[in-house]
């Protein structure tokens, strides 16, 4: 997700001269360096490299599991500029929790992208702490407006929107993994199955997109009364997708509330 994001940054003309990082093996930072062009400073040969990454920085990400989180931004707490402005991206870290690891002028803003970031396409949801000004909650929605849409939501709602948007990609992988061994049982080759849903799968979003209309509106007119896809579509209803969607969006806010409480 950090390579994603630093791929928007520079896609949107940001100098690489002014951008650094930090990560763990010189190998990694040496490739970053090859393929971005930026300064990366590795712990393998560095101990101080998260310290020497944010020295300076007015805008600082923290693109760590959320285990992490806390304990870099302690590491990195004495190189913080005083205006600096701090943004995570992780789920179940609160920015309270955040804000008591760095000093009491720093400013930090949640963020929740996903994946589809790497091709320019993420839903990118941000919270401000309680010291994020406007102005800094402007500069975070125009960063990650560089690899696709920004929603700004109440912190309250963050873990939940990690559940949708954050997940949710894996579940649209989990759906075209299933549908494609099913179109495999049918005696359709694994090749010539992939094509077939995937792009259903792409060519279904882009019309959704393309229309303006309702997701049930584009299905009843697939649905012809007595028709196939209405067969179909009952065996769906029957097994009451609605309740399998809520009881896994519930299951995924379940443990970001768990990471949140430290378990």
């Amino acid at each position: 997700m950090g390579q994603a994001i630093l791929a928007g940054l520079l896609s949107s003309g940001i100098d690489a001269s002014q951008i650094s990082a930090s990560t763990k093996s010189a190998a990694t930072a040496e490739r970053l360096t090859d393929e971005f062009g930026i300064e990366v400073f590795a712990h393998e040969t560095n101990s101080d490299a998260n310290g020497r990454a944010v020295d300076l920085a007015d805008i600082v990400i923290v693109a760590v599991k959320p285990a992490y989180v806390v304990e870099v931004l302690t590491d990195i707490s004495g190189n913080l500029r005083a205006d600096a402005l701090v943004i995570s991206v992780a789920a179940g870290i609160t920015t309270q929790s955040m804000e008591a690891a760095v000093a009491e002028t720093v400013a930090v803003i949640r963020s929740m992208p996903n994946t589809p970031a790497i091709v320019g396409r993420a839903v990118t949801g941000l919270a401000n702490g309680s010291r994020a000004s406007e102005h800094q909650m402007s500069l975070a929605q125009h960063l990650f407006e560089t690899i696709g849409t920004v929603l700004v939501v109440d912190e309250s709602k963050i873990d939940a929107l990690s559940t949708v948007s954050g997940s949710g990609p894996a579940y649209v992988f989990f759906f075209i993994e299933q549908f494609t061994k099913a179109a495999i049982d049918m005696g359709f080759s694994p090749s010539d199955a992939r094509l077939l849903v995937e792009q259903t799968f792409a060519g279904a979003s882009e019309l959704l997109a393309a229309s303006g209309k309702e997701p049930a509106d584009l299905r009843r007119q697939v649905t012809s009364p007595n028709g196939t896809t209405m067969r179909a579509v009952a065996v769906f209803e029957e097994a009451n997708l609605h309740k399998l969607f809520a009881d896994a969006t519930a299951a995924a806010l379940a443990r970001a509330k768990e990471i949140a409480a430290g378990n």
